[in-house]
């Protein structure tokens, strides 16, 4: 596994400490009609890693990987099996309460409001769960009602909302308390582009002005490449990669896949970097490494041929997982 974490940051310890994490849980099976058995399962097996104040990281992994366990021992939700966890100096399942002051959380397909309150009213209730000074609570809500565009709905129902307008006020909802720690579990799930744009940019904007650390699970590979300068892999509960993006698309030796609609038929696309993958009437789509940028292929294409579309596919996380799992083994 290629590793970058430290236990020791440039300010001093990591404010997240991971070491030899494990978390076991019992499986009752059936066996005929009346039969059972019971098996142990290792949703997380032995994982270690630090994150640093102020640092963005991705946390990927296919479904069932463990990246779900794992955000839950770190926020106190689940006690671990075995191994040491330390987040902002405490705990979490041992000092749960004082810990969820100073961690914020985000699932994409799940809400921390009020179904039938108004935003704002939801809002208010959490000040009053996590205690905050009424004027920073007033402050906050003003510069993220402005930087998330939430001025229109304040004042409608949760259950009103759109998923991208929810997910906006969950987001600030999560961060109204000033936490130093802001988990994110698919946050930009079943959202439109303009929607992820505009929360990404958000969220680059925390980060860089209150110093938020972020750590991010989701399938979407460009909100890694937009927002994480690291990235975790998991997979059957073991951490098989920890490193930069690019690392691990070269670890994955992965691809991506320009789709070009011809405004008619024509023999197979010649440009450099890319090469011809398959060949359909006048669709046809070329593959290059991950790592390389698409702009000059594309504009090679757009030059010599006549061009009716394009389309950009990003390489399945899925498949680069795998890669790297099998090499693992």
């Amino acid at each position: 596994m290629v590793s970058m974490s430290s236990t020791t940051g440039p300010s001093g310890p990591a404010l997240i400490q991971v070491e030899d994490l494990t978390r076991t849980f019992t499986v009752r099976r059936r066996i005929g009609r009346v039969r059972r058995t019971f098996e142990e399962v290792r949703a997380v097996d032995g994982i270690s890693f630090d994150i640093d104040r102020g640092e963005m990281v991705g946390y990927i992994g296919p479904n069932g990987a463990g990246k779900s366990t794992t955000i839950k021992m770190l926020t106190g939700i689940l006690v671990p099996s075995s191994g040491r966890l330390s987040v902002a100096g405490v705990d979490p399942s041992r000092s749960r309460m004082e810990l969820t002051r100073r961690i914020g959380v985000v699932f994409g397909q799940r809400t921390t409001l009020w179904w039938d309150l108004p935003l704002r009213d939801s809002f208010d209730v959490l000040r009053r769960i996590y205690r905050t000074d009424p004027a920073r609570h007033r402050a906050n809500l003003v510069e993220f009602t402005e930087l998330l565009e939430l001025g229109d709905l304040l004042d409608t129902p949760v259950r009103q909302l759109s998923l991208g307008q929810r997910m906006r006020g969950d987001i600030a909802a999560a961060l109204l308390h000033d936490p130093e720690i802001l988990y994110l579990d698919e946050p930009t799930i079943g959202l439109d582009v303009v929607s992820k744009g505009r929360l990404r940019s958000f969220l680059r904007r925390i980060n860089q002005e209150r110093d938020v650390t972020l750590l991010l699970t989701t399938h979407d590979l460009q909100d890694i490449e937009q927002l994480c300068s690291r990235v975790m892999v998991i997979d059957h509960g073991a951490l098989v990669y920890d490193g930069s993006l690019a690392g691990l698309h070269d670890q994955g030796t992965s691809v991506r896949t320009l789709i070009v609609d011809l405004v008619d038929e024509a023999g197979p696309i010649e440009v450099a970097g890319a090469t011809v993958r398959k060949v359909e009437g006048p669709r046809q789509w070329l593959s290059f490494p991950a790592d390389a940028s698409a702009a000059p292929i594309v504009a090679a294409v757009a030059a010599a041929y006549d061009v009716a579309d394009l389309s950009l596919q990003e390489p399945a996380i899925e498949d680069v997982i795998h890669t790297l799992y099998t090499q693992s083994r």
